[in-house]
């Protein structure tokens, strides 16, 4: 059963506007069948779970992308960036899930992409414990500031670097990949550290003009048409614009190089220079905003050109190919959101697209050595650990009836899986609009586009028969039990504490009473203080920032106070945190870093060193408590009280999900919604693991 389907579901026509972007397209000896180009992303399970990261992969594949690449392969164990989890290509051990991988892509006419890489400068090399190398002395530069050097290559080094690419490009060839892609953009690889002025201080042939700065990219080139002749595509993935002036890679030089070399790969992929400018959030980067950077490339080659831009809209994706600004659309983040949105616009379903709302939780999966997930797409890297696909869930085993109880994230998600399934389902909301904490949330500053998790869901479910929603609806337990289902979902939020518990304060902040204290819920509710504002951050994500933004453009002066050493540390994980700690610096926000609360006064409130204790008093007129959170899970303890009575009223189960189980983040909340929807009538797991994982293989 596809999302969405109903009684007049089925194939449509396509719209003929969209037609240039199913037409085929030449990549050297290759044809791919379409403009969609998944270009390389990680996802957090690489060498550690490849059938996890294969299988995701084969999803993309049946839902119509023309190019599926890998995420960035390491080629060699002399370059490797642990603790972050990624591919590799070190020797044959490597060969089996890296080939199982480009099954997975050919499997629905896919060519498959590998992204090779040699980090350099990037690679501290923490497992391996070989020096890392670079085109100069130079510290590792890494996220997390490892105390290491990597040593400048000599000219033996040099071959030998050839040479190691040489092993991959081979082993690539024989793993079945089709295009083999050089990596040397965001400042991940040593391709772009030898183009870079910053990074190349050499003074040989390797070093000073451009020419001599590109003289490796085109020996490995050379040396990969060599290995792999006419049978794999060569593609090279250069940053847009460094971000450093003159002083590095910059736009103006990219220009020159591409010129230089206009037909030196069989394909131009283009990204921004950095990660955090090229996949930034759409609170900060909005669709298609590389376009100045990429516009006039393609008319410096006759190679076929690459961009991406977070593209979710079949109409801007035309224009950037009508415009001769690429020849591919390359997608991570939506293809993650929805791995079918090529096959949707084929077949006429553009409303059935999951838009990619640019939260980058799916990046924060590999930040955090984890596996991804997504906001949009709950079976994101669960297809192969929990059988979860993207548009088919197997249909009802049973009857029986489901009443969700909220129609936030958790519920709205658990109310269109379970009607997919084929259940009636009952959706009841308290208020008079669906969407909960995500309506709520997009109404402030930059975050707008997060009301596309509610318009997905909401839009399926209306066109479903067997859900019906119903709102200004609050209920009891009494009317639980008394409309005689048998499975009910409670899914009724949280709400944000206003007494400094957090994680700095475990236990309550002393509090005199005449301070009025605010918190995010009152905020958005349209209840503001007045003058001078404290916003006390001990949440560490975007909360507290996008609330101090929304105050100084009512006028406030904001007071931004953090036991981190950060503002909104967590966001480090989503690529924003210096975005969004330069953007209150930029408001004129006076911000505190490494300050708890210690307490709060009748005319401002204690700050605490969260090093030496030491407290110092800030006056304020309003404070902004953004801590933690508590589930509003009154109306199940209310059920769970009278379960003696289930089976005199027909019920069978009442399970809590999503922020009224514990508070999260909204792609945890979408997902126990799916979660409960999948394991509604499934047959008690005991003591097995609800996911299949795999097993290091133990050597003698």
């Amino acid at each position: 059963m596809h999302d969405g389907s109903g009684p007049d579901a089925g194939r449509r026509l396509r719209d003929p506007r969209y037609d240039i972007l199913f037409e085929p397209v030449r990549i050297g000896p290759v044809t791919a069948k379409n403009r969609f180009y998944q270009v390389p992303h990680c996802n957090g399970g690489g060498y550690r779970d490849p059938s996890a990261a294969a299988e995701m992969r084969r999803v993309k594949s049946e839902g119509g992308w023309g190019v599926i690449f890998t995420e960035q392969v390491e080629i060699h164990h002399s370059s490797e960036i642990t603790p972050f989890i990624e591919l590799r290509i070190w020797d044959d051990d490597d060969l089996p899930g890296l080939a199982k991988m480009s099954d997975a892509i050919h499997s629905h006419g896919a060519l498959a992409g590998i992204e090779l890489a040699y980090s350099g400068a990037n690679g501290p090399n923490l497992y391996t414990r070989e020096v890392p190398l670079a085109p100069s002395h130079t510290p590792i530069l890494t996220f997390t500031s490892d105390p290491v050097q990597a040593r400048a290559m000599d000219k033996e080094d040099i071959r030998n670097l050839r040479h190691w690419h040489k092993l991959a490009y081979r082993r690539a060839k024989r793993a079945g990949y089709d295009i083999l892609c050089l990596y040397g953009a965001h400042g991940f690889g040593v391709i772009q550290h030898f183009l870079s002025p910053r990074t190349n201080q050499r003074t040989d042939e390797y070093g000073g003009s451009l020419e001599n700065r590109s003289r490796l990219l085109k020996e490995l080139i050379s040396d990969a048409r060599d290995e792999v002749g006419d049978s794999c595509a060569i593609a090279v993935r250069l940053s847009l614009d460094e971000l450093a002036g003159e002083a590095g890679f910059s736009n103006a030089q990219l220009r020159d190089l591409v010129a230089m070399h206009s037909e030196l790969p069989d394909l131009w992929d283009f990204a921004h220079g950095t990660w955090e400018a090229c996949s930034g959030t759409s609170r900060f980067k909005p669709e298609g905003a590389q376009e100045d950077l990429i516009r006039g490339l393609r008319q410096l080659t006759p190679r076929p050109v690459v961009g991406v831009g977070r593209f979710t809209s079949a109409d801007m994706m035309v224009r950037q190919v009508k415009q001769g600004l690429m020849d591919f659309i390359g997608a991570a983040r939506p293809s993650i959101a929805d791995p079918f949105l090529p096959r949707k616009i084929d077949e006429g379903r553009i409303e059935d697209i999951r838009e990619c709302i640019g939260c980058n939780i799916c990046v924060s999966g590999d930040m955090t050595m984890s596996l991804s997930r997504c906001t949009q797409n709950s079976s994101f890297m669960e297809e192969w650990r929990k059988g979860w696909h993207p548009e088919h869930i197997r249909p009802k085993q049973s009857d029986t009836r489901v009443l969700v109880v909220g129609a936030g994230p958790a519920g709205l998600s658990a109310a269109h899986k379970a009607g997919l399934r084929g259940y009636e389902v009952a959706l009841a909301e308290a208020g008079g609009e669906l969407g909960g904490r995500v309506t709520r949330e997009s109404r402030l500053p930059g975050l707008s586009a997060w009301a596309r998790v509610r318009d997905y869901r909401q839009g399926q479910i209306l066109r479903m028969a067997n859900v019906s929603v119903y709102r200004d609806s609050a209920l009891t337990d009494e009317d639980i039990l008394g409309f005689g289902f048998e499975h009910v979902a409670i899914a009724t939020g949280a709400r944000w504490r206003r007494d400094g518990v957090a994680r700095f304060n475990l236990l309550p902040v002393p509090m005199a009473p005449a301070m009025p204290v605010f918190t995010p819920d009152d905020i958005m509710s349209g209840h503001l203080p007045s003058g001078r504002v404290v916003i006390y951050d001990d949440d560490h994500y975007y909360m507290g920032s996008v609330l101090a933004e929304l105050l100084v453009q009512a006028g406030r002066q904001v007071v931004f106070l953090t036991p981190s050493t950060r503002v909104a540390e967590w966001s480090f994980n989503t690529l924003e945190q210096g975005a969004i700690q330069a953007r209150l610096l930029d408001a004129g926000v006076d911000v505190r870093i490494t300050r708890g609360l210690g307490s709060v006064e009748s005319d401002g409130v204690t700050a605490m060193c969260t090093y030496t204790g030491r407290r110092e008093a800030i006056a304020c007129e309003g404070l902004v408590m953004v801590t933690a959170r508590l589930p509003e899970d009154g109306l199940y303890l209310a059920l769970k009280a009278r379960e003696a009575e289930w089976g005199a009223h027909g019920l069978r189960t009442v399970r809590v999900i999503g922020d009224a189980n514990a508070p999260a983040a909204i792609a945890w909340a979408t997902y126990a919604g799916h979660r409960y929807a999948e394991e509604l009538d499934a047959a008690p797991l005991g003591d097995a693991l609800p996911f299949r994982r795999e097993v290091a293989h133990i050597r003698n």
